[in-house]
């Protein structure tokens, strides 16, 4: 499945970040926003629980401490976590 995401990665430096998204073969554009970085991908997946997972798994090798706030879109559902736990479904 396609799937988009918006998110926002805090406490950890754009190069981890790239570096991470180019490992998942993602297309993808990263900028600063204050103290965080926002991201927007497009991921191919078998579901957006599992490319969360390895997307802040990833992004944790480099840093410890970073959090993700992610928003994935795949037709029209948007799944929205915080670091590992879904927080809402929304169905369009």
């Amino acid at each position: 499945m396609n799937f988009k995401l918006t998110a926002r990665v805090n406490r950890s430096g754009v190069r981890t970040i790239r570096l991470t998204l180019e490992q998942l073969a993602a297309n993808a554009s990263v900028r600063k926003d204050g103290d965080e970085f926002v991201v927007e991908a497009e991921m191919e997946g078998a579901s957006a629980r599992e490319l969360n997972r390895t997307l802040l798994s990833a992004l944790r090798k480099g840093e410890e401490r970073t959090t993700l706030r992610a928003e994935w879109t795949s037709g029209d559902t948007t799944e929205r976590f915080f670091d590992y736990v879904l927080k809402k479904t929304i169905k369009n």
